[in-house]
């Protein structure tokens, strides 16, 4: 089993509707998600989501975060909120500059 790595790019996001719609598009989430924070969190927590024989560890690198983060900050803690609490979810934040 592998580690299963994915990248949540935040680059031009300034609500939360822009900000589910990324979740959706870069996550490749289902097409029943309701772009909703309860939806997100159902669905982040949804062991079929990920592929199968994926190992316990699923990482979400969020780039781009700080303007949304700064823009929207009760968003931000709720998004936070979501994804610390989506089981065996790591959520790492990369800082600085980042490179497409």
């Amino acid at each position: 089993m592998t580690d299963v790595v994915a990248t949540l790019d935040l680059d031009g996001v300034t609500d939360k509707a822009s900000l589910m719609d990324r979740c959706a598009r870069d996550l490749r989430l289902p097409d029943y998600f309701g772009r909703n924070w309860d939806a997100l969190a159902d669905v982040l927590s949804d062991p079929g989501l990920w592929p199968e024989g994926a190992a316990e560890e699923r990482i979400v690198v969020v780039r781009n975060w700080e303007r949304y983060a700064e823009a929207r900050p009760d968003e931000w803690a709720v998004a936070r909120e979501v994804f610390s609490g989506a089981g065996a979810l790591t959520v790492a934040l990369a800082l600085g500059g980042s490179s497409k």
